[in-house]
């Protein structure tokens, strides 16, 4: 099929270039179609649920709210992990599902069951939501509102969070691509009552009636309409409160005459709610902004544009002084990976294309394999497509040129080597280039396509990677699979065609630079490889212990999942003491947003983002803060150029800080960890148990244990206890007493401190909450005198009367895991590798922590994912080797050649180790990944050099050495060039440090450094192999080779027969030859018949050599028309003449070819019988001494069986050489028309192989020009 493919591919030439046309249209368009990210998506298939209950603390929450929540979610299909956090006022539930589950349907699984838990949720104690659909690489726009110099005055923080929330939250809502736009920091604007419970109460009112009146106060109503004369007049009453006077106005109740207005009873004005978050910018207090939350599965590339253009149309609406300032915008990121890779790509194609041009000799043949890199590109960009593979720095960092154009280059070589051997001196036409360029791709078009199939097949165990190395190296694997799909393809239709035409078809015979250093190179390597098959046990013996040596380097160089992506920003976490109130985190924030600013020129800005937004997509405590300090680029840095000595730095500086801990690490890298594992940091260490005090008196113990660990870094344990709560402990008997009901005093303190909504009041289409409290004064009180609850009897008891109050210390959060309680001790690796850090830290644990029974250690993370990605390698990579090796016997039909081509894996993985062992790197993901594509490309120099070996054999070549020697140094160049076009094309990112080249570093790194060791091994190992694989061939067959090439020794036969004797006799007496003159001499009696008049009929019939060339039937009918016509017949008929002339000329020398061949067989096998008969006389009596020697013990059995095999081997053959002999004088006989008698006489083989190839090429060529002048 592959044959058929080229052979049409060369024929119709134009077919050829719409394709390359079609595929560069559709890969343009696609590419603009692709939805272009810095990294993977690898968050997992999850939903949030959401409640919020301001009035309840942490152990309320979790028992009334979260576990209802759990029970409930908990028999849904395919749930795989379910995680909560209960917090005060907050519950946070988050339920994880297979990766295959689609979102919509998880997200309608949990509204279903939500609707069943709501009605185990307590009334008025907050309802279930989801979260919006978005993931860890959601954030993709962070944004402050930004006021100008001299408008300080104008806009405070109600009035920012009121524009942020009415202005730009609303005309951003509905980007395509995004889900939700999450204000952060300011005051939420409410109308507050608030109420002064002294004066309430000398006025004899409850709370009760405040709420009646504003709610009677605040509404409109219609009453239909009215007709009046040809008008209809509708009828509206307005009542609701439109300012603060409207609220003050409002009547409470009667005293006598005298009304009791609002404004007598309490304060009115502008209030918020109590807040449980904050955002603070560069030091300089508070500030207001937005995150813009991107819808799961959306193209980010267009959805931040879409932000982008919105944001512009938005700056130009927004109130005098006012800007939209973005401080995090993914597009800087994107723009920096998407750099990576496009420099990369561009330097790894010009790296290849220069060794290309210098490793093959020829422009031409250089620039037809380069053309075919951004060819296969753009099918890539089209399956990608199809596909939905997005572009990022994992899908397109692992695309090696030199890889994807081997194809090509073996087939180009392949020509060229066919070209400059046969045909050098000569100017071909291009139905003989065409001719040239089918014959030499359809020979080595197995190899190449074989090797674009291997390296396919071994990404092929990637592919089915799950989990989070699934979503990192699925699209790698992909989008590398699709370009070498689209390179194999190229590689058997455009290379051959456009080689056939691009070509020069002028052969010079001059020596290029390529052609001095291959040479070169050659002289340098014969004299190696000799001295190396002169030694192969000691080599061998070498290359086994570079192996086990390579292995106990591997158990050294330790472990982590996946290197750290540089984002070029940082992430910093702070934690200040528990119980400690919003205002103290702010200030503690602006403090270290100040150190940083000024003592680090490389930062720009830093914002703070404190406790939880109104969308809690990641609910935190007030305590605990996300820090993000955007950094200058990488050249502009002064104080450090290293990310982890500078980071190192900031943490000396901000140590002046009392009580505050900061962990620093990046914002995707931070999102991903919580979203993945539930903690923020690369390490989790969580303890499961019962008791929360317990747990974290544990949490603690394990902590300091682990800070004192090399590596780790960043030591911090879960806050869970240390919530001072205020108790107010309620006494039933007193309720009883004073006809109180508990709900009475709940609603007391409920509306005194947190507030009691009344209603809404509109401004134009903002709505803000109408909202009863009492006054600041009473609120910051802890005296339950002030207190007072109104019985059934409309009596005012005091609180105090009712109720004790304490204060105690409580949980902060209670977290949860598969419906276990737990605490987690959360640690970040530093310049350590995380398998052995991990590895470390439990065998302490287990050694000097004892836990309670029923309480248990699971370490997760990072690790956690590193554990699960190695036990799905160690399926992968065992069954990637398997489907090579399979391969490779299919294509040898051999297993001895398949294990020999084999052999090149484990020379391949001393290299890869070796090479990360000296970066310095770590055994991670992207290193084993690069170990599977190296074993891929290792093979590829053996296919070459085996098949190679195999041809000369086959060929007749003297001994198994000169077939490796000569094998090998024929093949030096492509070999080379091979190895060199894949590892030059991985350089740049080997060495590259750009952002986002750490997740390629190590994979490039294992690929160039393997392709080095399997290359230098390949060259000298190899054929050590071969040959010690075919020695026990060799022993049975060395003598016979020897003697059957060996015809210089042959002494002059008697009546010697020669080529030209054999040649003659078939040309006299062979029936085919004798015809030949009869067809001539009749076509051209037809060029004399165009002359008769009258009707004439002519039939002829040829085609006594069946094929395509000569079965042809004429027939020539000519009526009066050819008065007319004369001429045209005559030149039609002289033109049928040469034609045939040519033909017949083809036809006889290739009938001369065929006798040639036979008399050649009879020579060969004559020459083998003589010497045979001359030696083995002689060897049998050498065996026979032999025997007798080893009968008497002075010889081994060994010895005396060897001679005695080539005794056998020689017998058989020359019964073989005798069959040959016979069979090949009577076909001879048979085309002489007589017996030949006598045997053959000796002749240059190699001076009659090229004549005749050049007069049967030079005949062919002219009979294709001659019928096509006779078409």
């Amino acid at each position: 099929m592959f044959e058929k493919i080229i052979h049409i591919s060369v024929e119709q030439k134009f077919i050829v270039f719409l394709l390359v046309i079609a595929i560069s249209v559709g890969g343009f368009y696609s590419l603009r179609q692709l939805p272009i990210d810095a990294v993977p998506d690898i968050t997992n298939n999850q939903v949030q649920v959401v409640t919020v209950s301001p009035t309840l603390a942490p152990q309320e929450v979790e028992q009334l709210i979260t576990f209802p929540i759990e029970i409930s979610v908990a028999n849904i299909p395919r749930v795989t992990e379910i995680r909560s956090i209960s917090r005060y006022g907050l519950s946070v539930v988050t339920i994880v599902f297979e990766d295959g589950m689609a979102q919509l349907d998880a997200r309608q699984f949990v509204q279903e069951q939500l609707n069943l838990a709501a009605e185990e949720i307590p009334p008025g104690l907050g309802s279930p939501e989801l979260m919006p659909i978005t993931t860890g690489l959601g954030e993709i726009y962070q944004y402050t509102l930004q006021v100008e110099p001299g408008y300080e005055d104008q806009y405070d923080d109600m009035e920012l969070r009121t524009i942020q929330d009415w202005i730009v939250k609303r005309q951003m809502s509905g980007i395509p691509g995004i889900i939700e736009i999450s204000s952060f920091g300011g005051y939420l604007k409410q109308y507050e009552v608030a109420i002064d419970p002294l004066v309430l109460r000398s006025f004899d009112l409850t709370l009760a009636d405040v709420f009646d009146a504003l709610e009677k106060n605040n509404q409109n109503s219609g009453g239909s309409y009215i007709e009046k004369s040809t008008n209809a007049y509708y009828i509206r009453s307005e009542g609701r409160i439109n300012s603060l006077d409207d609220l003050n106005s409002i009547i409470v109740k009667h005293q006598g005459h005298n009304p009791v207005l609002i404004r007598d009873i309490a304060e009115v004005k502008w209030g918020s709610p109590k807040r449980y978050g904050a955002m603070t910018k560069d030091g300089k207090g508070e500030a207001v902004g937005g995150i813009a939350l991107m819808l799961k599965g959306a193209n980010s590339s267009e959805a931040i544009a879409n932000v982008h253009e919105r944001v512009e149309r938005i700056q130009r609406n927004l109130p005098e002084g006012l800007t939209i300032a973005p401080y995090l915008d993914r597009s800087d990121l994107v723009g920096r990976a998407i750099h990576t890779v496009s420099k990369n790509l561009i330097e790894g194609g010009l790296i290849v294309i220069f060794v290309l041009l210098m490793l093959l000799g020829n422009w031409r043949a250089g620039l037809i394999v380069a053309s075919v890199i951004p060819l296969s590109m753009l099918f890539a960009f089209i399956l990608m497509h199809i596909f939905g593979v997005s572009a990022n720095l994992m899908s397109l960092g692992a695309i090696d040129f030199g890889i994807v154009v081997d194809g090509a280059v073996i087939i180009v070589e392949n020509a060229l080597h066919v070209i400059y051997v046969g045909y050098v001196g000569k100017k071909l036409t291009q139905l003989e280039m065409d001719d040239i360029v089918k014959k030499s791709s359809s020979k080595i078009y197995q190899s190449a396509a074989f090797g674009v199939l291997i390296i396919l097949v071994v990404f092929l165990p990637v592919i089915t990677l799950t989990g989070v190395e699934g979503k990192m190296f699925t699209p790698m694997a992909l989008t590398v699979s699709f370009a070498l799909l689209g390179a194999m393809i190229l590689s058997l239709t455009y290379v051959p065609m456009m080689t056939s035409l691009f070509l020069s078809k002028k052969i010079k015979d001059h020596k290029t630079f390529s052609d001095r250093l291959v040479n070169w190179l050659r002289d340098s390597y014969k004299p190696a490889l000799r001295t190396a098959l002169n030694w192969p046990k000691a080599l061998l013996s070498i290359v086994v212990a570079a192996f086990l040596g390579s292995v106990i380097i591997l158990s050294t160089l330790g472990a982590e999942f996946i290197p750290t992506l540089e984002e070029g920003d940082l992430a910093m976490q702070m934690a200040i003491p528990p119980g400690s109130s919003l205002q103290q985190s702010i200030k503690t924030a602006n403090q270290a947003e100040r150190i940083l600013l000024e003592n680090f020129p490389e930062v720009k800005h830093v914002v703070s983002k404190i406790g939880t937004s109104e969308v809690p997509t990641d609910p935190m405590a007030i305590e605990d803060a996300d820090i993000m300090i955007i950094l200058k680029d990488k050249s502009e840095w002064t104080t450090s150029s290293d990310r982890e000595e500078l980071i190192n730095m900031m943490k000396a500086k901000l140590e002046v800080i009392p009580g505050a801990s900061f962990e620093f690490t990046q914002p995707i890298q931070l999102r991903f960890n919580e979203l993945m594992t539930g903690a923020k940091t690369e390490i989790a260490i969580k303890i499961f148990g019962e008791n929360v005090a317990e747990l974290a008196r544990l949490g603690q113990e394990v902590a300091g244990l682990v800070e004192g660990i090399e590596g780790a870094a960043d030591v911090k344990v879960e806050q869970t206890a240390g919530l001072a709560q205020l108790v107010i402990d309620i006494k039933r008997e007193k309720l009883a007493q004073y006809n109180v009901s508990i709900d009475d005093v709940n609603q007391v303190v409920r509306t005194a401190f947190a507030g009691e909504a009344a209603g809404v009041i509109f401004e134009n289409e903002q709505k803000f909450d109408l909202v009863v409290r009492y006054n600041d004064a009473y609120r910051q009180s802890l005296d339950l005198n002030k207190l007072f609850v109104t019985n059934m009897e409309g009596e005012l008891i005091p609180l105090h009367e009712l109720a004790d109050r304490k204060v105690i210390e409580g949980p902060m959060q209670i977290t949860r895991e598969n419906a276990q309680r737990r605490i987690t001790i959360g640690v970040n690796n530093r310049n350590r590798d995380i398998a052995s850090l991990v590895a470390e830290i439990e065998e302490k644990v287990n050694a000097q922590i004892e836990l309670p029974a029923g309480y248990y250690v699971v370490y997760g993370g990072q690790f956690e994912n590193l554990e699960a990605a190695q036990k799905r390698l160690s399926i992968a990579v065992p069954a990637a080797l398997l489907m090579i090796f399979v391969l490779l016997y299919f294509t040898f039909k051999s297993i001895k050649y398949a294990a020999l081509i084999f052999s090149a894996v484990p020379m391949s993985i001393i290299g890869g180790i070796v090479a990360l062992w000296v970066r310095g790197m770590p055994f991670s993901i992207s290193a084993g990944i690069g170990f599977i594509a190296l074993f891929g490309v290792a093979v590829l120099n053996g296919i070459v050099l085996i098949s190679h070996y195999n041809q000369l054999r086959k060929d007749g070549f003297n001994t198994i050495e000169d077939v490796v020697i000569q094998g090998s140094l024929a093949r030096l160049r492509p070999v080379l060039m091979t190895a060199a076009v894949a590892a030059f094309g991985f350089l740049p990112m080997a060495i590259s440090v750009t952002a986002g080249a750490e997740v390629q570093k190590p994979l490039a790194t294992v690929v160039i450094g393997g392709l080095i060791s399997s290359t230098l091994l390949t060259l000298f190992i190899l054929p050590n192999l071969y040959v010690m694989f075919n020695k026990k061939t060799l022993i049975k067959a060395a003598s016979i080779l020897i003697l059957f090439l060996s015809f210089n020794s042959v002494s002059a036969q008697s009546n010697p027969v020669t080529m030209d004797d054999v040649v003659s006799l078939a040309k006299a007496n062979n029936a085919s030859f004798k015809n030949m003159p009869l067809a001539l001499e009749q076509s051209k009696s037809r060029e004399k018949a165009t002359f008769q008049l009258g009707n004439t009929s002519f039939d002829y019939s040829y085609g006594e050599i069946n094929d395509a060339v000569n079965d042809w039937h004429w027939q020539f009918d000519q009526s009066l028309g050819n008065l007319f016509h004369i001429s045209a017949a005559k030149k039609a008929a002289e033109a049928g003449t040469e034609y045939l002339e040519a033909e017949q000329q083809l036809q006889e020398q290739m009938m001369i070819s065929q006798v040639k061949s036979l008399w050649f067989k009879w020579y060969f096998a004559h020459q083998s019988l003589q010497q045979i008969n001359a030696w083995l006389p002689e060897l049998q009596q050498i065996n026979a001494g032999l025997k007798k020697a080893r009968s008497i013990g002075e010889l081994n059995l060994k010895d005396q069986f060897s001679v005695e095999s080539i005794v056998l081997a020689l017998n058989k053959r020359q019964l073989e050489a005798s069959m040959t002999k016979e069979s090949a004088l009577a076909e001879l006989s048979k085309w002489c028309g007589q017996s030949i008698t006598g045997n053959p006489s000796q002749v240059a083989i190699t001076s009659w192989i090229s004549d005749t190839n050049d007069s049967i090429s030079s005949l062919f060529t002219q009979s294709q020009a001659a019928e096509l002048q006779w078409m």
